[in-house]
Formats: C-alpha cells, structure tokens, sequence
C-alpha cells in the first residue's frame, strides 16, 4: 500500500508525511482533474484513511480503497492511484480501471516527474524520463498530464538537512548542503484521461 512515494521506516515515513505538500497542492491538482468533490472516488493501492485518503475526503470526495485486482467489482467516478500502480501503461490495468469507472469516469495517476530536489535523492527512475516523453508509455496510451509544483516542507533548514542526512546518507548530505530555505522543490505528474 502506497500512501508516500518513498517507502521508509515508520518513523521516517511519518516525518515525510508531516513534511510533504504542506500547501495541499497534490489534492488541489486531483480535484481540478477529476474533479472528485460529491463523487465516488476509488482509491487504488493506499489507504482510504490514510494521508491521501483523509485529503480526497477534505475536499468532499467519498472515498473508498482497493488493490488494483479488486478494482474490477467496484464502481467509481474517478480512480485515484499513487505512485504503485499505473507504472506505465498496462493493458490489464487500463482493462481494470475501465471495468471499475462509470462511463465518462476519470483515472488519475500519480507519479514522481523529477527535474527537482527529490529525483537527485533517488537516483534514475523510470517516471524521470521516458514516462512524461510524447512517445512515452502515458501520453501514447490516451492520457495527458499535470506537473504539480510542490515541496517537501521542514520546520527549519536543520532539521530538513537532519532528516535527508539520516534518510538518504550521501546523498542526502549533499542535496541538504544546498539548502537555503527550510523545503526541497518536488514535481509530481498526474496523467489523467476519461473512459466512455
């Protein structure tokens, strides 16, 4: 179950829950897309009353959960899936997620895009490059997409150079060296199309 887009101990993945998307711009995205507010939301592969949950339910979404497989017996205006699912463009996940929308439903997928603080803290991923290429998997298979501006926001510039430091090693070190204000930029791509 992904709730966070990078899997750490719970200590660390409470930490980054506190610290990522302070302003809510994730779910605003997700609400200009769908839009989600009084609509049926299935939540795919993370937790109805976890973080992204609990902010679909903010903005007035009724959101329930399921693992992709189990999407089929569901019905839902818009699917939501973030970061797990949806790594490329599945025909047995496209099949799934069509089964599981009502007509002229939406899906929503959330994806790291990189050219920020974040990609250099986890090195090559293939949502950095070919995926939000013309002739990649997303926007060949029917789907547009959404780059979200965020940040990963700390209470101070030390304790966002702690917590890179302890989480990332090296790596983490260097990024947190090029501080000068308390955040990190982090893009977020959401690739979203209609079904029927």
């Amino acid at each position: 179950m992904a709730d966070l887009p990078i899997e750490f101990d719970a200590t660390r993945a409470s930490e980054l829950a506190r610290v990522l998307d302070t302003e809510g711009k994730i779910t605003r995205a997700l609400e200009g897309l769908g839009p989600v507010a009084d609509r049926d939301v299935l939540l795919i592969d993370a937790p109805a009353d976890g973080i992204r949950g609990r902010q679909l339910a903010g903005v007035g979404a009724r959101v329930t959960a399921c693992a992709l497989g189990d999407a089929g017996a569901a019905s839902a205006d818009v699917l939501v899936s973030c970061w797990t699912s949806f790594r490329g463009v599945d025909a047995a996940e496209m099949a799934a997620a069509e089964r599981a929308l009502r007509p002229g439903g939406r899906l929503l997928v959330l994806h790291d895009y990189g050219r920020d603080d974040v990609s250099r803290l986890r090195g090559d991923q293939p949502e950095y490059g070919a995926w939000s290429r013309r002739d990649g998997p997303f926007l060949r298979g029917g789907f547009k997409i959404r780059v979200v501006h965020c940040f990963w926001t700390f209470a101070s510039i030390d304790d966002g150079q702690t917590f890179l430091a302890d989480a990332f090693g090296a790596v983490g070190e260097t990024v947190a060296a090029g501080m000068t204000r308390p955040r990190i930029t982090y893009n977020v791509a959401v690739y979203h199309r209609s079904f029927g």
